[in-house]
């Protein structure tokens, strides 16, 4: 399929008037973390329904701030979407996902247009020496690697992962700090929509970097904040995810994305527990 993501985040409207609507997604299980979905694909899917409920065609959305409640199984979900306000330059709209009687997540999206003129002021990050593509001999997340049982998503895109950082890929423990290239199937790429909503999901695409403390095992996502800054030009993504601290129940993570070109287009941040 050359548009997975695409096909988690399209939605059927069931009912819409100026304030609210309903919808729902189909998440298979392309879009899942064992049997779970994915929290980023979920935050995409919650933003997807702001935009459409908003029917801003030059809009994306810009910030979106999730609390996870429970973690939905792959396949159906239902989105209810509140207009809180409408802006020339900024909107709001309020999303709950919903899995039979459960609610999945809470979102408060932000909508606007995102950056396009070159930064007045921008600090370099060491992520912007990383190569723009990941080198020859980077395995990709599939087949025999040791996170492929796990990490479906790269099912759905392209992922290699930096072995430099993923120190735990060989009993080795090291700073709290994953780096990876991550890139969109060509469908995906292609329609800017979804390129943005993938943007979004790649603040969360990271393994978790309590791995490279010793530390494995689920590490759910409590709340999670992405801003898409800019529309990702085409071509692979860099994404490296860190943390500060790390507690004795609770960690923080954050996610830096640059496109090809080096420009910053997304960031996140969320708190997560720490695996047991």
């Amino acid at each position: 399929m050359s548009s997975p993501f695409k096909s988690a985040t399209t939605l059927t409207t069931f009912d819409r008037t100026e304030t609210d609507g309903s919808y729902s997604a189909v998440i298979d299980s392309t879009w899942t973390i064992g049997p779970k979905v994915h929290g980023g694909t979920m935050l995409a899917a919650c933003a997807a329904a702001a935009k459409s409920q908003l029917r801003g065609d030059d809009v994306q959305p810009l910030a979106v701030s999730v609390s996870y409640l429970n973690a939905p199984d792959p396949g159906e979900v239902a989105l209810t979407a509140i207009v809180r306000k409408r802006g020339k330059q900024v909107s709001h709209v309020d999303v709950e996902m919903t899995q039979g009687d459960r609610v999945a997540a809470r979102a408060m999206v932000t909508l606007g247009r995102p950056d396009v003129d070159a930064p007045r002021h921008e600090v370099q990050s060491s992520l912007s020496s990383m190569p723009v593509e990941p080198p020859a001999e980077t395995e990709a997340i599939g087949g025999d690697h040791p996170m492929a049982s796990i990490v479906h998503v790269a099912r759905g895109c392209e992922m290699r992962i930096d072995p430099t950082s993923a120190h735990f890929l060989t009993g080795k423990q090291g700073e709290p700090e994953v780096r990876m290239w991550v890139r969109p199937h060509e469908g995906d790429e292609a329609d800017a929509d979804t390129y943005a909503l993938f943007a979004l999901m790649t603040g969360d695409i990271c393994a978790p970097v309590t791995m490279n403390r010793g530390m494995f095992g689920w590490a759910p996502t409590v709340q999670l904040t992405t801003y898409l800054r800019r529309q990702p030009a085409p071509g692979w993504l860099r994404v490296a995810a860190s943390s500060t601290v790390i507690g004795g129940t609770w960690f923080e993570e954050d996610h830096l994305v640059l496109d090809s070109t080096g420009a910053v287009v997304v960031q996140s941040r969320q708190l997560a527990m720490v695996p047991r």
